[in-house]
């Protein structure tokens, strides 16, 4: 009897290493875990070209944490939107500049998004390889929202079936906490569509579960929450690593423009402010925006000169600069406490608080009240929480903050370990492994399906 073949996936991310963008450790680890569990598994990821020269954010070093049984296609994408070198143009734009531009807004309005050209080709490039090797099951991670619409297109051409990754928000806008398009968009009919034909949508926080549920009734019973996580690979235990008798209050991520900023560094010198903090510094480790053209506009919000060589406005503030995903461990190494800035409220959690939460260290809130990421927190024995966004009482959770650091209790940062280890991406990422797998058993069962093809 020939053995039965691992399952097949096919999984479209758009954002996969060496991009840096803020999904990617997701990606990553979940194309991980399934090999880990023994498939075999396929990603369509976005071109170097559109990586390096268009978004200008890559991080090579993250391949190098990719499992080397993970097969990764790139397929196409027209860059007519990003384009700006009139020598890189076709032939056809050259001529005839209009037409091809009305064009291009021809297809924007069958799908409503600038990688539509890439799903079109994944689709293709697809076909091709299932004429081959048959995929048992589609998992699409959004945005872009094109992996979507290709998973679903995918499905009515070959009957496989798909599950839809939301790690961000197609139709709401998650800062603003609003809907992101008026009623008659084509957003709103390709979502329908898409998730009225999935097998199961997944969410990173019930709070947009429940939004998704919401609008889609008839799709709920087949949502499901799967929380980010951090990943021991890329975290050694960071023991603390005395550099000063000074604390070091740190900020270890992307800085974005989402971000409340202003409110973090004005907290921070009110807190210096007091004699026990007056020698503290804020260490700021991490890119300044995800794209070409933030980091002017993010320096200034931080108080730091347009010149990278020049001091801070505020003596304590130090920018350390980027930090490879991989050499991580020494930022946190090296912090006392860890400050979490982030930007919206109840639908945001961010996937840098599992994170920090494994390094079992105090962590001071600095974020709206509400926010999804509470209920992660909820529980850590370091948390300084000042629900709110007023400078004086952060200031006065980063006072709190400083003391438990300074106290160093082995019990308090056990305890903290402990409530982390509930988020390691293996753990958070098994159900959507045996959703995953129940789909396969269902679709081989259906067909007789077993052998090698």
């Amino acid at each position: 009897m020939r053995p039965r073949r691992p399952p097949r996936v096919l999984y479209l991310s758009f954002y996969f290493p060496p991009s840096r963008a803020s999904g990617v450790y997701r990606a990553r680890a979940t194309a991980n875990h399934l090999v880990a569990r023994g498939w075999d598994v396929t990603v369509f990821a976005a071109p170097p070209r559109f990586l390096q020269e268009v978004a200008g954010s890559a991080d090579d070093a993250l391949l190098d944490t990719v499992d080397p049984r993970i097969r990764v296609e790139r397929p196409r994408l027209s860059t007519f939107r990003w384009e700006r070198d009139i020598r890189r143009f076709s032939r056809f734009r050259r001529t005839m500049p209009v037409l091809a531009a009305r064009l291009y807004d021809a297809g924007q309005r069958i799908f409503p998004e600038h990688y539509s050209s890439w799903g079109l080709d994944a689709v293709g490039r697809a076909l091709r390889l299932h004429a081959r090797r048959r995929f048992d099951v589609v998992l699409a991670t959004g945005n872009p929202f094109s992996a979507f619409a290709a998973a679903w297109l995918f499905h009515r051409l070959t009957g496989v079936p798909y599950v839809v990754d939301y790690r961000d928000s197609w139709t709401l806008d998650l800062f603003a906490e609003r809907p992101a398009y008026p009623p008659d968009h084509p957003a709103w009919t390709w979502e329908r569509r898409v998730l009225g034909d999935a097998a199961a949508a997944v969410f990173v926080n019930e709070a947009l579960r429940g939004w998704h549920a919401e609008r889609y009734p008839d799709v709920a019973d087949r949502m499901l929450v799967v929380p980010n996580g951090w990943d021991p690979d890329l975290l050694t235990e960071a023991d603390p690593v005395p550099t000063t008798p000074a604390l070091r209050f740190s900020y270890v991520g992307t800085v974005t423009a989402a971000q409340p900023v202003e409110t973090m560094v004005e907290a921070f010198r009110i807190a210096r402010g007091h004699p026990e903090l007056a020698d503290a510094e804020l260490h700021i480790h991490g890119h300044l925006g995800f794209s070409r053209g933030a980091e002017g506009i993010l320096r200034r919000r931080l108080g730091l000169d347009a010149d990278p060589s020049a001091p801070a406005v505020d003596p304590g503030l130090r920018y350390r600069g980027p930090v490879a995903k991989t050499d991580v461990s020494r930022a946190y190494a090296e912090s006392d406490v860890l400050v979490f800035l982030a930007g919206g409220a109840r639908y945001v959690t961010s996937g840098k608080i599992f994170e920090y939460m494994a390094t079992g260290r105090p962590i001071v809130s600095v974020h709206a009240p509400g926010i999804a990421a509470a209920e992660v927190l909820r529980g850590y024995p370091l948390w300084c929480n000042p629900d709110s966004l007023d400078p004086e009482r952060i200031a006065r959770s980063m006072m709190a903050a400083g003391k438990l650091a300074r106290a160093r209790d082995p019990e308090l940062r056990a305890a903290a370990r402990r409530h982390a280890e509930a988020y390691t991406r293996h753990t958070v990422l098994e159900p959507l492994e045996a959703t995953l797998r129940t789909l396969v058993g269902r679709r081989r069962s259906t067909r007789g399906a077993g052998a090698p093809r």
